[in-house]
């Protein structure tokens, strides 16, 4: 059954941004997560841009993780079904890690990134085959708690308090209730911690030759399992912390990143 609709993406004024300089020449790493006991992953994508065909799809950069750099493009058809596609040596070291288990397909794919504008971005796949084009803008509002965002430590997302006020945020923004720390399928419970956030203004995608339609604004968030996306077009840059399950499990594939 399709998720309910609120109609197109509303309006707001928009400010003029330069994501591409930003974005575009990331280093790649294998780092230390910011807390112990945890495995984390750095860097952008698109939170979750539903359609008003009923797909949606979202997009994750992370030049920086615990097991080095991946890319991956999800994808929800209108009846609910979730594939994750990597561009990464291994699934079990990107977002199948965490998000598989909810998942009908995982699979590799080659994801080409590049920037048209100083915020318009193409997205294309090879397999299934993917032509996706999209724009991002920033409001005065957004300008504002991305200023302060940044500023707050990483300490601030620990406590409950401020965790749930980004939430209560996050619903005045449009992006419906969204739930910054939770359990994944996998069972891993991991924090999100976006310190930067842009509204899609604008995007198109042909995935397989199928037009997935218009961005729109969902009354009810897409879920993937029970995680929450946001219900309108949303890009993100920050970070994701996952407490390690398996301590002896978890060292052997930071020692062994690219065994498939």
């Amino acid at each position: 059954m399709l998720d309910s609709r609120s109609g197109s993406v509303p309006s707001e004024v928009g400010i003029m941004i330069d994501l591409a300089s930003r974005l575009s020449e990331r280093p790649v790493a294998r780092g230390s997560a910011p807390w112990p006991g945890h495995e984390y992953a750095k860097g952008w994508g698109v939170f979750g841009l539903p359609f008003d065909s009923g797909h949606v799809l979202a997009l994750r950069v992370f030049p920086e993780s615990s097991f080095g750099p991946y890319r991956t493009v999800w994808h929800r058809t209108p009846g609910g079904a979730w594939s994750i596609y990597v561009d990464g040596p291994r699934l079990d070291t990107a977002c199948p890690r965490y998000y598989g288990p909810a998942c009908e397909t995982t699979g590799f794919a080659a994801v080409r990134l590049t920037w048209t504008g100083p915020a318009s971005l193409r997205v294309t796949m090879d397999a299934p085959s993917l032509q996706w084009t999209l724009s991002a803008r920033t409001t005065p509002v957004l300008t504002a708690l991305n200023a302060m965002s940044t500023v707050l430590p990483l300490a601030s997302w620990r406590a409950r308090t401020l965790v749930r006020g980004r939430e209560r945020m996050a619903r005045a923004l449009g992006l419906g209730r969204l739930q910054m720390t939770g359990v994944m399928p996998s069972g891993h419970v991991g924090t999100l911690m976006p310190r930067r956030m842009y509204y899609v203004a604008d995007a198109r995608a042909v995935l397989d030759g199928t037009d997935l339609g218009r961005p729109t604004r969902l009354d009810r968030n897409p879920r993937i399992g029970e995680v929450p996306l946001p219900a309108r077009g949303i890009l993100a840059i920050g970070q994701a912390a996952w407490q390690v399950r398996n301590p002896t499990a978890h060292e052997r594939t930071r020692t062994n990143p690219k065994l498939n």
